[in-house]
C-alpha cells in the first residue's frame, strides 16, 4: 500500500519515497506513527511513501521506559 503527503503515518518504520523521476531518485526515510507524511519541497504532493520495514520507536516499545 502507498501513502501520499498529508496522510497520517499508520506504522512507524522505514518508508521508500518515490518522487517524480525527473526530480529525484527513490530513497528511504524513517517515519513515526501518527505524524503526517510531508510533501516534497520540489514535487509537492506528487510523491508516494511505501512501507519497507516496520519498526517500533523506542517510546512505543512495551519493554522500554
Amino acid at each position: 500500500m502507498s501513502y501520499k503527503p498529508g496522510q497520517t503515518v499508520p506504522t512507524s518504520g522505514i518508508y521508500r519515497v518515490k518522487h517524480d523521476h525527473y526530480h529525484a531518485s527513490e530513497h528511504e526515510v524513517t517515519a513515526m506513527r501518527g505524524e503526517p507524511f510531508p510533501p516534497c519541497r520540489n514535487c509537492g504532493k506528487g510523491i508516494t511513501y511505501v512501507l519497507v520495514k516496520a519498526a517500533n520507536h523506542l517510546s512505543e516499545h512495551p519493554s522500554l521506559k
